[in-house]
Order: C-alpha cells, then sequence, then structure tokens
C-alpha cells in the first residue's frame, strides 16, 4: 500500500544541504528528516542533483528544447530503493528534482511503474498543474498524485487494517469538507481524541484522513482543506465516499454566500447526487437564543439556512441536517449516528 509521497528540490545547484522537502500526508522521516533525503538522492540513479541526476533525462530534456517540444518536463523511469526500513520509489524531474513514493516493505514498487509514469507526465505535462514555483502548486500536485496512485492500487482505504485487526460492522468512507475556519479539523479531533481546544487552530493544508473504530463500524474521515485554493482538489477526494458531510458555520452569516456556492458546485456534480449527505451547521454555540424559547428558535434558524441555502431543492436525495458545537459536543454523537443510518439506509 502506497503510504507518502515526498518532493524534493535543491535550493542552490551547487548546495545539496539546502533544500526544499515537501512530503504528503507526513513528513517522510520526522526525526531524521534531511539525513533520509540526502541518501535519498544520492541512492537515485548512483547520483545527485548537484551533477545532476539522470543523465538520459538531462538528455532527454535537451533533445526537446531542439524539437521545440511543447513538453516542459522531461520524466525519468522510476528507480527503487530501500533505505532503512523504508520502501521508497523514485523519479528525476528535469534533472532538478526527485519525486518519490513509499510504500509498505511487502510491496513491489515496480507494480506502479506505468501509473506513476503515465500519471506523472499527464499532471506535469497535459495539465499543467504545477510549475514548482508555487508552494501551494506543489502541494496541490502531490495530493492530486497521492491519491490517484491510491485509486489506481485500489487501496484509498485498505490502511483501515491497521486500525484494528478485527474491524467491525459497516465500512464507511466520510468524505468532511465545506469552506475554511467552519470547524472540520476541530470535529475530526474530536471524534478522534475527544478533545477541544480553543487554541488549537492550524488551517489544514492537505486531506486529513483519520480511522475510527465504533460498535457500529469503522469511519475513514478524510477532513478537506478548506482554503479556496485547494476546493478544486475536492472532486478528487470525494470519489467512492460512502456519505459526503457539509459543514456550515452557522454564526458566520457573512460567508453564507460563499458557502452556498461552494456546496452547490459540487452537489451539481451528478455523480454525487446519491450520494447520502449530512450537512452540519456548526458553532450553534454562538448564537444567542432566548432559553424560554430555544427550541423554537433552533426551528427558526434551521428553516431560514435551508432557505437561503436552497437545500429544499435536494428533496430526491437522502440528506439531513443538524446543528452541532464542535466546542460543546453538542450534537456530535447524534451527527455519527446519522452518519450510520443514513449509510446503511
Amino acid at each position: 500500500m502506497l503510504l507518502k509521497i515526498f518532493l524534493l528540490k535543491s535550493k542552490d545547484s551547487h548546495d545539496l544541504n539546502n533544500l526544499d522537502i515537501y512530503s504528503y500526508p507526513e513528513d517522510i522521516d520526522n526525526k531524521e528528516n534531511h539525513e533520509i533525503a540526502l541518501k535519498i538522492i544520492h541512492g537515485h540513479d548512483q547520483a545527485s542533483l548537484i551533477e545532476p541526476c539522470c543523465e538520459n533525462t538531462k538528455s532527454f530534456k535537451n533533445s526537446n528544447k531542439k524539437k521545440n517540444n511543447t513538453n516542459p518536463y522531461a520524466i525519468s523511469s522510476p528507480i527503487s530503493q530501500v533505505i532503512g526500513d523504508q520502501n521508497i520509489f523514485t523519479i528525476c524531474v528535469n534533472s532538478e528534482m526527485l519525486i518519490g513514493l513509499i510504500f509498505e516493505k511487502e510491496d513491489n514498487p515496480f507494480d506502479y511503474k506505468e501509473i506513476y509514469e503515465d500519471l506523472s507526465h499527464e499532471l506535469l505535462n497535459t495539465e499543467r498543474c504545477c510549475s514548482f514555483k508555487d508552494e501551494i502548486e506543489i502541494e496541490n500536485f502531490l495530493i492530486t498524485l497521492f491519491i490517484d496512485i491510491k485509486r489506481f492500487g485500489g487501496e484509498a482505504l485498505e490502511k483501515a487494517q491497521e486500525v484494528s485487526l478485527l474491524p467491525s460492522g459497516l465500512f464507511t468512507k466520510v468524505f468532511l469538507f465545506g469552506i475554511d475556519n467552519v470547524g472540520k479539523t476541530s470535529l475530526t479531533r474530536r471524534l478522534k481524541t475527544g478533545q477541544y481546544s480553543d487554541n488549537f487552530f492550524t488551517p489544514n493544508k492537505r486531506f486529513n484522513i483519520e480511522y475510527i473504530q465504533r460498535e457500529d463500524g469503522l469511519l475513514s474521515i478524510w477532513d478537506s482543506p478548506g482554503q479556496s485554493s485547494f476546493r478544486e482538489r475536492w472532486l478528487l477526494g470525494l470519489q467512492d465516499s460512502n456519505i459526503i458531510v457539509y459543514m456550515i458555520d452557522v454564526a458566520n452569516q457573512l460567508r453564507f454566500e460563499e458557502s452556498k456556492r461552494e456546496f452547490w458546485n459540487i452537489f451539481n456534480q451528478n455523480e454525487f447526487r446519491n450520494v447520502p449527505l449530512l450537512i452540519l451547521g456548526n458553532k450553534i454555540d454562538l448564537i444567542n437564543h432566548n432559553e424560554h424559547n430555544n427550541n423554537d428558535s433552533l426551528e427558526r434558524t434551521r428553516k431560514e439556512i435551508i432557505k437561503f441555502f436552497e437545500f429544499e431543492k435536494l428533496e430526491n436525495s437522502n440528506w439531513k441536517f443538524v446543528f452541532t458545537s464542535v466546542k460543546t459536543s453538542h450534537n456530535i454523537e447524534k451527527a455519527l449516528n446519522t452518519i450510520f443510518t443514513q449509510v446503511s439506509e
């Protein structure tokens, strides 16, 4: 199974110790990141980025220039490496950088050779999705390549076996999305650890995948980044979802229009119309209601939100709306139960 993807790029062609290192979904090595990166570079084609790696790639790149080839990126054949306990498969791009996959020990990386080459060429030379000059572009590129290769191997959900040796009940992929700062990562953290912190706020820049075992079954929660530059990648993460969870910050009406637009941009994709949908109206604790009329006030707010977002157009779909407060744990258990109910239906 594919575990990680990374990109190594020298900031200075004459100084290999000065590297840009990008990896997803986590660091390629938390303790010895730089040392591992240098070993990977030197282990690739018995060369380095100084004299630049892959002479065949360099020659191919030069021949492209002579032919005025429209493909700006020359991609070498992947090379397998084993460094420590890491099973690594690397390609060289334009003799300037390495892109690598890390697999489980028992995997044969060459099973992925063709798809690795084809997807890299398609993303870099056909879609032109990355110039390698912008950090967000690089992260988007790595996310896209990672998800597509996992999907090729039919592995998007297999990591669940690492969570429980005897998983029980339903196995459910939950795709959690919404614009930034609505509480998605806080919800995932609350479900995973039971904890919430007012000081815990780090904008998510990657698909954060968490696995939660319950008596009802096993949840694979894909917490997606909500910043505008990442939203075009939502469709990639949505693939093969058993249920879609869309989160709204009900206390921030200034962004309702933006949230509505992004929701319908996704839901109007026909292939998702038959997927169960749960809408979470989060941060309900920030809306002041008269204590004596709390239920009536909540119902009025619910109707107003449904009307504004035009959720009534979903009448032929399997959808539910639930108010939540991740901060106070209000309706968190109800949201989980609703997920399992909708999927089983």
